[in-house]
């Protein structure tokens, strides 16, 4: 079983939602983490979003990376520029991967126009996490 972190600036949106569908696509094959390098609580809409795709990260918490140092990763994922930058090291044969996801947090409007945004950064990651599964977490490795 593959122990995989998903980092981010504060462990409320991005990381969450990828930590989620890592959960979702990975099943029993890997034991999914999330942390920020800072923590701001799981943003609500981040959790509606994924309501609607039917996935319930509502119990979810936002984690500090510290948390974390104890375990042995085999996958280090982080989400956006910031947590790469600064994200601190880890022993071992960690095998890091960034992509820097907008922030919809970050997104102005109207409350559609915010969910829009909401939506389609889900969307990406989703297709990303997908595609870490398939690439990653296949019966040969």
């Amino acid at each position: 079983m593959k122990n995989i972190l998903v980092l981010c600036t504060g462990n409320s949106c991005r990381s969450q939602i990828a930590e989620g569908y890592l959960k979702h696509f990975a099943g029993s094959k890997a034991n999914v983490y999330s942390a920020g390098i800072e923590t701001h609580g799981v943003n609500p809409k981040a959790i509606k979003t994924m309501a609607e795709d039917d996935i319930d990260i509502s119990n979810h918490t936002s984690n500090h990376v510290d948390e974390y140092t104890n375990i042995a990763f085999d996958y280090l994922i982080t989400v956006c520029d910031n947590a790469n930058e600064a994200c601190p090291y880890f022993p071992g044969n960690v095998k890091r991967f960034h992509y820097n996801f907008p922030d919809p947090a970050k997104a102005r409007g109207t409350e559609d126009e915010v969910m829009g945004e909401f939506r389609k950064v889900r969307e990406q990651i989703k297709a990303y996490t997908q595609q870490f599964v398939e690439q990653h977490l296949t019966e040969a490795q």
